[in-house]
């Protein structure tokens, strides 16, 4: 088990969850953005 790569896509899947879910709310609220 490669620790390095384990936490390179933990991070790389939460900076891309972040990203839709703030162009979601984005969408949604753009006054607020």
């Amino acid at each position: 088990m490669n620790g390095t790569g384990l936490v390179a896509n933990v991070v790389g899947g939460v900076l891309a969850l972040g990203l839709i879910v703030y162009l979601f709310l984005a969408l949604i609220r753009p006054e607020k953005f």
